[in-house]
């Protein structure tokens, strides 16, 4: 594995990837688009518009980031603008399609096991999950149990499901830790 000394959040998404290939400019120059107290969680690489880059999930947004000799380009998905996330593989690789303010940005050529892991990840973000923690139902924190807020708890999940952002498994597991906080 290459060493970056780029900063620790970075380098510690940079050494679980398995190829930096085409990407070590780019994971070095990562903290110039960086926000400050932004912290990257994930990193894996693909190809968007015209040109091969990393792409970057933050505690903040997701980030594409192609910076070449003759070309730059960063194209950023902020979370409250992203609406749901796909990922379809193939045998070695796949494509993260994110659809963000009407709009579908399609991330090819990422490696299948990275790809798949920050897709899933992005969900997690997406329905409130903090990545590394088991899920729980949408309101974590101990609420009461009252009928309208179990109402409500179930409304939000339905909602997630139908944008795509829970899977049916996900969904039937929080359906029941709701019903059961009864």
């Amino acid at each position: 594995m290459v060493e970056f000394n780029v900063r620790p959040d970075i380098d510690a998404a940079a050494a679980k990837l398995k190829n930096t290939f085409g990407s070590k400019r780019e994971i070095e120059r990562l903290p110039e688009v960086l926000w400050e107290g932004e912290t990257v969680e994930m990193l894996a690489t693909g190809v968007y518009g015209k040109g091969n880059g990393l792409v970057a999930m933050t505690d903040k947004r997701l980030i594409f980031l192609k910076h070449g000799i003759l070309s730059q380009q960063v194209e950023d998905f902020p979370y409250a603008r992203i609406s749901s996330v796909q990922w379809s593989g193939g045998m070695l690789m796949g494509t993260l399609q994110v659809f963000a303010s009407g709009n579908k940005a399609e991330i090819k050529q990422m490696p299948k096991d990275v790809g798949k892991d920050l897709a899933d990840a992005l969900r997690a973000r997406l329905a409130g999950v903090v990545p590394g923690t088991p899920p729980a139902g949408p309101a974590g924190v101990a609420a009461p149990a009252g009928g309208q807020d179990v109402a409500s708890r179930l409304a939000t999940l339905d909602g997630l499901r139908a944008q795509g952002l829970v899977t049916e498994q996900e969904y039937a597991e929080r359906r029941a830790k709701i019903l059961d906080s009864l």
